[in-house]
């Protein structure tokens, strides 16, 4: 893992095409900004995993349907 130091205002930039930018800093919190393209899907982690066990999870359903089908 890389890590930064930044400030309000700054940013940094991933793969020539997304720019993070610190918009404002808070106690903990802090916000920032997301300028990419329409094509890069952004989620935040905790929907992204659930994506992804929502996803795996219909998978093994459509694999085990698909499997009763062959054996009948």
């Amino acid at each position: 893992m890389l890590a930064l130091s930044r400030k309000k205002g700054e940013s940094l930039i991933i793969n020539n095409n997304i720019e993070i930018t610190i918009l404002e800093i808070k106690g903990d919190q802090i916000k920032i900004g997301i300028d990419a393209p329409k094509s890069v899907p952004i989620y935040r982690k905790e929907v992204y995993l659930q994506i992804q066990e929502e996803n795996k999870n219909a998978m093994n359903l459509e694999g085990i349907d698909a499997l009763k089908k062959l054996l009948k």
